[in-house]
């Protein structure tokens, strides 16, 4: 296989995809947040639900998550770049697999219990909710279900992995393709802003046909949208620094489409007209912007990051093997959160910077305790760094 090196850092670490891997998941904590406040359907809903939050939601709704695949892509290309046979299988499954199974019998039945109280009209306690969950099948109060057991939020696990597999399958059987793929990578600005946005426009065309679901088998919009990202970040990865100084050389630019693509996007979603229907060309114009804001919204975010955070220091040590256990623990924290405060009846403002406020506090803490416990560590996919002896280089981003 030829390897590139990931970075022109002296220890090959792409630091500032570190730190926006912190950012990206730490971001998810404001944003499901905000989910219990908008009129989105969602596990657990706010008795001030509404519209008022929902453009600020849609500033990362396009992108957020295909940001973390596209660094999955690229931290999977490190991986595979020290361990390319089965132990990287191994790794994989043990990494992703062993906390998502404790997830979906642990950390998320709480979510859908709630779920199921609030929406659902179920009666009884926990203990009888778990018996129900255990059962399998769908949970229903009329056409509203609820599939049970269920990954909720932990569905980037599963994706992930499968993702993984490919990633190795190709590296072991088809090296060549990736190397050409990366060769023929464009850098310059009309193939960086328009032509790699090409296929996350093509993917949202597909949205009408087949909506996200997050289910493994049959969510083709979003394998669509995903996987692109995630080989689009093995094939960056792989190209070592032409694509990330691309990414930095265009990055005014894609900030600025990605802002207004935002605006144009509100103007569809929340304008005067929002309730009426809108003519197929319109339709098809907004899935194209919704795509290419996608995309730019990437390009800005790593190009930035890239110019202002390509550093190493104890916080993104610290905050690298925190941030997996912040996501598995942060959506139970919030709807836990969000359904004991309900009879408060708090201001929605000061209810909903306490909840973020107390999510972290509380997935911090969960952590914190963690990661002395090494079973519980590995459930919740904390890994502890191992000290640097002096002058050698970081363990690549994983």
């Amino acid at each position: 296989m030829n390897a590139t090196p990931l970075a022109p850092t002296a220890a090959g670490r792409l630091f500032f995809l570190d730190w926006l891997r912190i950012l990206a998941f730490a971001l998810l904590v404001p944003y499901h947040v905000g989910m219990y406040y908008v009129s989105w359907d969602w596990h657990v809903k706010s008795p001030h639900a509404g519209g008022a939050i929902e453009p600020l939601m849609m500033l990362t709704s396009p992108w957020r998550l295909s940001l973390l695949f596209f660094i999955g892509g690229a931290a999977t290309q490190a991986l595979l770049r020290r361990e390319s046979g089965l132990g990287f299988v191994g790794q994989r499954s043990s990494r992703l697999l062993w906390p998502l199974l404790f997830g979906m019998l642990v950390i998320v039945p709480p979510q859908a219990y709630v779920q199921a109280l609030t929406q659902l009209g179920f009666v009884g306690d926990y203990g009888a909710f778990m018996q129900r969950y255990l059962q399998g099948g769908k949970l229903c109060s009329g056409a509203n279900c609820i599939d049970l057991p269920t990954w909720n939020h932990l569905w980037f696990l599963p994706y992930l992995w499968v993702y993984s597999l490919i990633a190795w399958a190709l590296v072991r059987w088809a090296p060549k393709l990736l190397d050409a793929a990366a060769a023929r990578l464009p850098v310059g600005p009309w193939g960086l802003l328009l032509g790699l946005a090409l296929p996350t426009m093509a993917a949202r065309l597909m949205y009408g046909l087949f909506p996200s679901t997050h289910n493994l088998t049959w969510d083709w919009y979003n394998h669509a949208q995903y996987l692109w990202a995630f080989g689009l970040g093995i094939v960056g990865a792989r190209a070592g620094d032409r694509l990330w100084a691309g990414l930095q050389a265009q990055r005014w630019r894609a900030l600025g489409l990605a802002f207004a693509g935002w605006a144009l996007l509100c103007l569809y979603f929340f304008g005067p007209w929002h309730d009426q229907t809108m003519p197929d060309g319109l339709l098809t114009a907004q899935r194209l912007l919704w795509g290419a804001t996608q995309w730019w919204a990437i390009v800005a975010a790593c190009g930035f990051a890239r110019r202002w955070l390509d550093h190493d220091g104890p916080w993104r040590r610290r905050l690298t093997g925190a941030v997996f256990c912040l996501y598995v623990m942060h959506q139970t924290v919030i709807v836990l959160l969000a359904w004991w405060l309900q009879p408060l009846a708090l201001p929605p403002v000061p209810e909903g910077l306490l909840l973020i406020a107390a999510t972290f506090a509380a997935s911090g803490a969960v952590y914190l305790a963690a990661r002395h416990v090494p079973v519980l560590a590995g459930l919740l996919g904390i890994v502890r760094a191992k000290p640097l002896p002096s002058g050698l280089p970081a363990r690549s981003l994983a």
